[in-house]
């Protein structure tokens, strides 16, 4: 039995409030309705979609973390940064990210999406990349979200280096890896960061 829709609307309010990264197709299922009744209800609730809401909550949360380049130039949205350690990001291909003839995305926005990941996760004011190593495990089609997530695996002070392995998934199966090697324009000798390459 379908709840009523006043009672389904402040239910969802609730839903997206404590998530407010849930696809409309997630709460189609939750709440057994369509995906239009979902968008109508946001509508009706002046909540806005997803990219507007993930948007939103990583300008509020992360802006002032990120120092080595302007949180609107990572490529995807943050969603967890923790500076010298991980962070994570999310990407949804659209058509405009992919081959019209397969619908695949074009390799080059996976790679940013982790590269940017691994710039955005230095702890510093300059940080650019010196070599990857990346590895396309299988194609991502337009629809899918693609969530990346970033360690810091190494640090080398005396060279001005951070190691930087990036994984990127889609319902959690791996699509891409990339190992970055950064240069941090003012690495310091600090505590734990003096560690050669794990």
């Amino acid at each position: 039995m379908k709840k009523p829709k006043k009672v389904r609307q402040q239910e969802l309010k609730q839903t997206i409030k404590d998530n407010p990264f849930i696809t409309d197709e997630e709460l189609s299922r939750e709440f057994g309705v369509s995906v239009q009744t979902i968008r109508l209800d946001r509508l009706e609730l002046s909540i806005p979609e997803l990219r507007e809401r993930i948007k939103h909550v990583a300008v509020q949360t992360f802006e002032d973390e990120v120092k080595s380049l302007p949180i609107d130039e990572v490529i995807g949205e943050i969603i967890d940064i923790d500076l010298d350690e991980r962070a994570i990001s999310i990407f949804d291909v659209s058509e405009e990210h992919v081959f019209q003839r397969n619908r695949i995305a074009r390799g080059h926005h996976l790679f940013a999406q982790a590269n940017s990941l691994a710039v955005a996760v230095m702890n510093d004011e300059l940080a650019l990349t010196v070599r990857s190593d990346l590895r396309f495990l299988r194609p991502v089609k337009a629809g899918q979200r693609v969530v990346a997530k970033a360690e810091v695996t190494g640090r080398e002070p005396a060279r001005r280096r951070a190691y930087v392995k990036v994984v990127s998934t889609v319902e959690q199966v791996p699509v891409f890896t990339g190992e970055f090697e950064m240069y941090r324009e003012s690495e310091r000798e600090e505590g734990d960061g003096s560690e050669n390459r794990s």
